[in-house]
């Protein structure tokens, strides 16, 4: 452990909390990642995670009676930054149960989930009025980007799409030292809804969903591409992590498919996770799919 640093990690039943305080004054506490997670809270000189062991990348071994779940923390330190990068192994050891058998195999993904039939995931930047795929791909700062995911169903049984987290970053694909801007975190709250005119409009069928994003300021004039994780859930099993949530001025967090139900998305300011015991029936309700819009540049129009 670097001397100008403090670590703690607490190793719970199914999550990590881990406690970063810094003492260099120049040190950013935001480029920190815990594997592919942002800090769950920053400040000036400490940054607190407190992730899911299925969130992150976190890795498995296997040794003897043992289960390691390791990750890595990382600083991606600026260019004009004095600070280095570096990297600190993060590992968690349980005992292993009898029954536990390996579930992290590598496959093709195939969107078959039980009683529901195959999925197919789409996901695209969409003209003004989201009739159609856009007609541009460069937008001015403050300007809004309208964009559409939807799941087909093969199937008459109905599902909710949900957007659980979106990025900005500059790669299409995601690694530690990519340079990223969080749009949608904590299980499907809308973080850019906060600080912009960014929401979620209303839905015209549960298999769909349309965001109107307002340009930010990030990696200005450069190829951007946007990496979100899409969900095709139960429509009758929303809780704090199967949501969709929206700040709306003046009234505050939102659920987009029911306003009696706004108190789900009270947890958006802190940690969303659900209270429901979880278990591998319950993952059968809906499957998950990760996507890729880009890239689009953002443009200053003042520069």
């Amino acid at each position: 452990m670097a001397v100008y640093a403090d670590m703690k990690v607490h190793c719970g039943p199914d999550f990590v909390t881990l406690m970063w305080t810094e003492s260099r004054p120049q040190a950013d506490t935001s480029l920190l990642r815990l594997g592919s997670c942002f800090p769950t809270s920053f400040s000036t000189g400490e940054a607190y995670f407190y992730v899911d062991l299925t969130d992150c990348n976190f890795k498995i071994l296997v040794t003897g009676d043992v289960l390691l779940y390791s990750n890595d923390l990382t600083y991606a330190a600026s260019d004009d930054s004095y600070n280095l990068a570096f990297t600190h192994p993060v590992v968690c050891a349980y005992e292993r149960p009898k029954d536990w058998y390996s579930s992290q195999q590598i496959y093709d993904p195939v969107f078959k989930t039980y009683g529901l039939g195959d999925l197919q995931f789409t996901i695209s930047l969409m003209n003004d009025d989201f009739s159609g795929p856009a007609e541009f791909t460069s937008y001015p700062l403050g300007s809004i980007i309208p964009i559409m995911a939807s799941v087909v169903q093969k199937t008459h049984q109905p599902l909710l799409l949900l957007l659980e987290e979106c990025v900005a970053a500059t790669t299409p694909e995601l690694h530690p030292e990519s340079t990223m801007y969080p749009i949608i975190s904590n299980k499907g709250c809308l973080l850019e809804s906060v600080s912009s005119q960014s929401k979620f409009e209303p839905r015209q069928k549960s298999s769909e969903m349309r965001l109107s994003l307002q340009t930010f300021k990030f990696a200005m004039g450069e190829e951007v591409y946007i990496h979100c994780k899409l969900l095709a859930w139960d429509p009758n099993g929303l809780d704090s992590t199967k949501k969709a949530c929206h700040f709306v001025k003046g009234h505050g967090w939102e659920l987009l498919d029911d306003l009696a139900q706004s108190n789900l998305c009270d947890c958006c300011e802190s940690k969303c996770k659900s209270r429901r015991q979880r278990s591998v029936a319950s993952e059968k309700h809906g499957m998950v799919q990760k996507a890729v819009i880009g890239p689009f540049t953002i443009t200053d129009v003042n520069s």
